[in-house]
């Protein structure tokens, strides 16, 4: 089964994040089907804030890395794609691709000059993902193309109500999923899923429905984002300070 075929089963495809080898070969090890890097797991492990910080060669590196560890198909976060217009955008996923990835996820908001999230407009975004989708039917290649849309994320007040607005720019554009990230409500859930053809993705929440819920509700892949890695550094963090606490190293074991 591929990576586009992952998406229309009666179970949603449960997504390992990664962002580095060890955890690829982790999700391999427990059976799951497939994995998809954080850029902002990848970004603060490297040293870097969020929002397209890293170069996009260091980037390409640690996918080089990860697809090389692992026989999962792997999707890679390239944010709002590492590029200033649409053709500089698919030239990057053209490279990735050269690595063997099955899959991108692209965002339809940008982080501006003082630090803040914004959204770009429906029609510009749209025009990335036509071109994308250009390549994409050029090359004969089944890349899936994972559309985010941050209404949600950046918490704007009618979030419902923006993120209904985009589905169907995106939908025309040819996107095969769309991905809703910090969406909680089941009621909101039901409502994007109701409004679209394409596959529903959501993420890693502390108020998300449970799986058998979100199955329910059809949605159709679930991503866990940045929080798997944060959590880990902070366990990291604690066991660091029981060691000091303690002066020995019995907190490691």
């Amino acid at each position: 089964m591929d990576f586009k075929e992952l998406h229309y089963n009666d179970t949603p495809l449960l997504l390992g994040n990664v962002w580095d080898v060890p955890g690829a070969k982790i999700f391999e090890k427990l059976k799951y089907h497939a994995i998809g890097t954080s850029s902002a797991a990848i970004a603060h492990m490297l040293g870097y804030d969020d929002g397209e910080q890293i170069p996009f060669s260091e980037l390409q590196y640690v996918v080089n890395r990860i697809i090389s560890s692992t026989s999962l198909p792997v999707s890679v976060d390239i944010e709002n794609g590492y590029g200033r217009d649409a053709a500089e955008v698919v030239e990057n996923i053209k490279a990735l691709h050269q690595l063997g990835i099955a899959g991108i996820n692209i965002e339809d908001s940008v982080i501006d000059d003082q630090g803040s999230r914004q959204l770009l407009g429906p029609t510009a975004f749209s025009e990335i993902i036509t071109a994308i989708n250009r390549y994409k039917t050029e090359a004969k290649n089944n890349l899936f193309v994972n559309v985010r849309t941050d209404a949600f994320l950046i918490g704007i007040d009618n979030a419902l109500e923006e993120t209904l607005n985009r589905l169907p720019f995106y939908e025309n554009a040819g996107a095969d999923g769309i991905f809703v990230p910090c969406i909680e409500l089941a009621d909101d859930i039901n409502k994007v899923v109701k409004a679209t053809r394409l596959p529903v993705n959501v993420m890693c929440m502390p108020n998300l429905p449970g799986f058998e819920e979100l199955q329910k509700l059809g949605v159709k892949r679930i991503s866990m984002g940045n929080f798997l890695h944060q959590a880990i550094g902070n366990q990291l963090e604690q066991r660091i300070i029981s060691i000091s606490a303690n002066k020995s190293f019995k907190p490691v074991f």
